[in-house]
């Protein structure tokens, strides 16, 4: 597998390793948005939330709680993004799950998630009704 951060984890890559626990590994992003921005990745190649099975997803998961107040503390700041770019329709880079943490602070020019869709969809309340119970019943 040619995954960089599966290389991260098996040791042949280096990492700025903040910590770690069995199942996820918390390390500075090499091309940070903000000082600070770390990344948190399960240990088990996974490209997709949704696949990550519960164990994978409880370590991730914890280690990202941990760490946020650790970063915005280092940081200096109130308030951190914490974003997961699920596929590459959705901007992810490298197809092994990632959690970003980016320290924000007002006026850093990044906005909110919602400034990111410059072309909102305008949906009836009807679709909004039709697209829930699509939903529940998948699950």
């Amino acid at each position: 597998m040619n995954c960089t951060f599966c290389k991260i984890v098996n040791g042949n890559i280096s990492a700025r390793i903040i910590s770690q626990n069995d199942n996820a590994v918390a390390f500075l992003d090499d091309l940070p948005l903000s000082f600070g921005h770390t990344l948190i990745i399960p240990k088990r190649h996974y490209s997709k939330v949704q696949d990550m099975d519960r164990e994978y997803s409880s370590g991730t998961f914890d280690l990202l709680r941990v760490v946020t107040a650790a970063v915005e503390k280092a940081a200096g700041v109130k308030a951190s993004t914490i974003a997961i770019h699920n596929g590459s329709e959705a901007g992810q880079v490298i197809s092994h799950v990632h959690i970003h943490i980016i320290p924000r602070t007002a006026g850093d020019g990044a906005g909110p998630v919602h400034s990111m869709f410059k072309n909102r969809p305008k949906i009836s309340s009807e679709r909004m009704d039709s697209t829930l119970n699509a939903i529940k019943e998948l699950l």
